[in-house]
């Protein structure tokens, strides 16, 4: 294990010739490292050279193609791809690529341990994911960065199940407006469970709970326990 706010250089992932790895490295950072921890993976490819013509590719449909891709093969390790970015312009592109993994059965993620990922998954997903998107080039164009972590502690909840999964976690909640010309309600609490669509905050001190539907949600983050 190494000590807090490190940084450990990791060999180069062995890839096929036509992907050239420019760098990989490994980062681990904590305040407290007895209490949290944030892995990160991350390669800059080259595109493979064809003599054939690219179709131009959107960022919505590489979002679409990576995160199947990503989840095939965390499928087979007992990973699950938490979320998906692609950001930036030119040789300065960066995917993400968020990984965690999970109790069975969608039982609740311990306080002191939110994240069940480890640095030798973000390799390994990095690793394969990185091979397939070249070979089925799914990222036409210049080259781009591929970097595989796990959420870290304020990460954001998309899905319904995050709510069930962080129950009894502590989260900031943003709500859509009622109409369009309405405010936002900005929520702070203990989340307490899903019942249906219907997720229940304890907001506003001990036993005073707020319901609203999923698809109420604008955003909505943990917030780690220092």
């Amino acid at each position: 294990m190494h000590p807090p706010n490190s940084t450990q250089p990791v060999s180069p992932i062995e890839q096929p010739n036509s992907l050239r790895p420019l760098t990989c490295c490994a980062i681990v950072e904590s305040d407290q490292w007895a209490k949290a921890h944030f892995f990160i993976a991350c390669s800059t490819f080259e595109p493979l050279k064809h003599h054939g013509i690219h179709m131009a590719g959107n960022r919505e449909s590489i979002i679409e193609q990576v995160t199947a891709i990503a989840e095939r093969v965390g499928a087979s390790e007992g990973i699950e791809i938490v979320n998906v970015e692609f950001v930036g312009g030119g040789r300065n592109r960066v995917l993400r690529l968020f990984i965690d993994r999970f109790p069975p059965d969608g039982q609740p993620v311990p306080l002191q341990n939110p994240s069940g990922v480890t640095l030798e998954d973000c390799e390994l997903i990095s690793h394969q994911v990185g091979t397939i998107i070249d070979i089925e080039d799914v990222i036409p164009g210049e080259a781009y960065k591929l970097e595989v972590s796990s959420p870290g502690v304020d990460r954001k909840l998309i899905r319904l199940i995050d709510f069930q999964r962080f129950t009894g976690h502590q989260a900031k909640v943003t709500l859509k407006p009622p109409d369009a010309d309405g405010p936002q309600t900005h929520l702070v609490g203990v989340l307490k469970g899903v019942a249906g669509n219907v997720i229940q905050l304890e907001a506003g001190g001990p036993g005073q709970t707020v319901d609203f539907p999923f698809e109420q949600v604008l955003k909505a983050s943990l917030m780690f326990r220092w």
